[in-house]
């Protein structure tokens, strides 16, 4: 390893252990203060509290990594860019890409590690942490009596409500409730008393109550069905009431039981691919039994005896073509309605029922499937995260913790809220799920090459030149010193070709021989007019200007035309859908798919009208960039005006070099 690279790795590890050292306990601390009421008043060693921590801490890798590549590459770098260490590099021939390229085989290797960390220590972490909280859960819950919310109590079938605690062990309650389930997980005893009493040690195996002037209800079922219809229960009011919790068996708890191993953030890669297969055959089953059912339930149950009120009709004739409900009477019309009616109303019970489940069933599959990829698109997130912010830190030119913390979190919020938003809608089914994982990750992708292009080239951050003055010339925004033409307003044709001949002999400078022009085609006159009258121009020239003229503006015309139409269209259809007009807001979704369609190949035939100006100018490289290609398609309105703008200037540099 050369100096130069050892020196960069051991600067970027310093920065970033020390960067994972600060978050990981921010992190931590975090996750202490989500779960504390979880810890709180269990009575639990520090032991139990060290693994509970230990066993959270493989979980925040996917957070805190990615971050601190992103923020100690922009520390880093920024901070070589400051230092004029960079400069040093440069002048002695080393570019960006070799002064990173030591660390990037650095960041690889990391990725592959944090790829075996998630498929490994992370469900290991994870099914510990589950089954660590469950346990914890269940300790000791006369302790865990909280005021103003029901607290179930694990096993039992107790659920206990108290308005508020008072005295030195908080044994005294205050408007006690208490809910008694029974046999089919119902609330069928409620017991509601104005005071009670913890009577039991807090260490004690029986929670001992003791409630006074209070109320008794219990559910009744009686024998009949129209008595149970009726809802009817038993009130006994009570002076004093004792109830006795054993909780012997609850407080025997292992902490470190694993009741649960097959949670989709418990396994590993094997285990998901088999879980995978596994739903999706169990998916593929239900639905199969599912449509069986239905088909079996699709038959009508039609009348054994048919009679007609129509006797020239054959109801046996295959070659009937009338309305077939003419061939039976107006009885048998209303049995034949009500027994279709009867027939679908328990099909479409049965969908609604089921519906539910295969909702249920598709979200878990779901998560199996993000579950999977996350762990390979983690790893390739550090890789993009690296290069996004080691090129930003060199065009920033600034380190230490201040403005590189700053751009760091916001791009990593970007990043995180990105994939939140993505895999929640996967997880519903609204977006591929295989796609979800990796979406962020690509998202920072072309930042991460366009900052890299930028670095390389020693450019600024970003050419705010290109981006002001195509706008100034679409708001007509004159800067300081500007010439005025108007005069030429005045002049008459032959003047105005003498001007463009002459112009460094009158005193002029190039743009008055543009604008000259401008003046001669606004009155009418095309290129082989002014030519006849003896202007001095190259033929070829009018090949460029036909193709802007006659064939990009009027695409791009019509292209901006039918995207501002689809857009207006697309909006309507949702304020007439909300508004409950169905076949209005069918019918302008339908034309704004249409206007999109349309836009679209407007759109590429206004680009291909674009590339072949600039290939016949023999100047490619001033075409428009991929990536604002690519952005102007969803953002035309903006887009459609820079390109004409952009297409105004090169045209006229265009003739500038055409004449002669």
């Amino acid at each position: 390893m050369k100096i130069l690279d050892r020196y960069i790795l051991t600067t970027y590890l310093r920065t970033f252990f020390s960067v994972f050292t600060i978050l990981m306990l921010i992190f931590i601390l975090q996750t202490v203060w989500l779960y504390i009421r979880e810890l709180a008043g269990k009575d639990m060693d520090i032991v139990i509290i060290g693994k509970f921590l230990l066993y959270a801490l493989p979980k925040l890798i996917p957070l805190v990594v990615p971050l601190t590549i992103l923020l100690a590459s922009i520390m880093v770098f920024g901070s070589f860019a400051e230092n004029y260490e960079f400069a040093a590099m440069k002048s002695t021939g080393i570019s960006l890409q070799r002064a990173m390229s030591g660390l990037s085989v650095f960041i690889v290797i990391l990725g592959i590690t944090t790829f075996f960390f998630a498929n490994n220590a992370i469900p290991w972490a994870e099914l510990n942490f589950y089954n660590l909280r469950r346990n914890i859960a269940k300790l000791k819950p006369s302790m865990a009596i909280a005021e103003g919310q029901f607290n179930p109590i694990e096993s039992t079938p107790y659920n206990i409500k108290v308005r508020s605690k008072h005295g030195e062990r908080d044994q005294f309650l205050n408007d006690v409730i208490i809910h008694v389930k029974g046999s089919k997980n119902e609330n069928a005893t409620t017991i509601i008393s104005k005071e009670g009493e913890l009577a039991s040690e807090k260490d004690s195996n029986v929670l001992k109550l003791i409630l006074t002037d209070g109320y008794y209800y219990s559910d009744v079922s009686p024998e009949k069905r129209k008595d149970r219809e009726k809802k009817p229960f038993a009130k006994t009011k009570f002076e004093t009431k004792i109830i006795n919790i054993d909780l012997s068996e609850l407080n025997n708890i292992d902490i470190d039981e694993k009741s649960q191993t097959d949670k989709y953030s418990m396994l590993n890669v094997s285990g998901l691919n088999e879980s995978i297969d596994s739903l999706g055959e169990k998916a593929k089953r239900d639905y199969e039994i599912f449509a069986k059912n239905l088909h079996q339930r699709s038959s009508l149950l039609l009348p054994k005896k048919i009679t007609t009120a129509n006797n020239n009709v054959n109801p046996t004739d295959s070659t009937y073509l009338g309305n077939l409900l003419d061939i039976y009477n107006t009885k048998k019309k209303l049995q034949l309605i009500e027994n279709t009616m009867r027939t679908l109303a328990s099909p479409q019970q049965i969908i609604n029922s089921k519906e539910t489940n295969l909702k249920v069933q598709n979200e878990i599959y779901n998560r199996h499937i993000i579950s999977l990829h996350e762990k390979f698109a983690l790893g390739f997130a550090c890789i993009i995260l690296f290069f996004v912010g080691a090129p930003l830190g060199a065009l920033i030119r600034k380190g230490g913790i201040g403005l590189p913390m700053v751009i760091a979190i916001l791009l990593f919020l970007t990043y995180h809220f990105i994939g939140i938003f993505a895999t929640n809608s996967a997880k519903k089914g609204g977006f591929n799920p295989v796609l979800a994982p990796w979406f962020s990750t690509l998202v920072m992708l072309p930042l991460g090459v366009f900052l890299t292009k930028r670095a390389t080239a020693d450019k600024g951050l970003f050419d705010f030149d290109s981006i002001l003055d195509p706008l100034k010339k679409i708001f007509k925004i004159k800067e300081k010193n500007s010439h005025d033409y108007k005069f030429l307003n005045s002049q008459k044709n032959n003047e105005l070709i003498d001007i463009i001949n002459n112009y460094e002999a009158l005193g002029h400078d190039e743009t008055c021989r543009h604008e000259a022009y401008k003046v001669l085609i606004s009155r009418g006159n095309d290129l082989d007019d002014i030519i006849e009258k003896g202007l001095i121009i190259k033929p070829d020239y009018k090949v460029s200007e036909t193709l802007i003229r006659q064939s990009y503006n009027p695409h791009a015309k019509f292209a901006i035309s039918l995207f501002i139409v689809g857009i207006a269209l697309l909006v309507l259809h949702f304020v007439f859908k909300n508004n409950k007009l169905p076949s209005v807001a069918t019918a302008s979704i339908q034309l704004s798919i249409m206007s999109l369609i349309l836009f679209i190949i407007y759109y590429l035939k206004s680009l291909k009208d674009l590339f072949s100006f600039y290939r016949f100018i023999n100047k490619p490289r001033k075409k428009p960039a991929l990536i604002l290609v690519i952005i102007g398609f969803p953002l035309y309105f903006i887009s459609h005006l820079l390109f004409k703008e952009k297409v105004k200037e090169d045209l006229k540099l265009n003739y500038l070099e055409s004449l002669k």
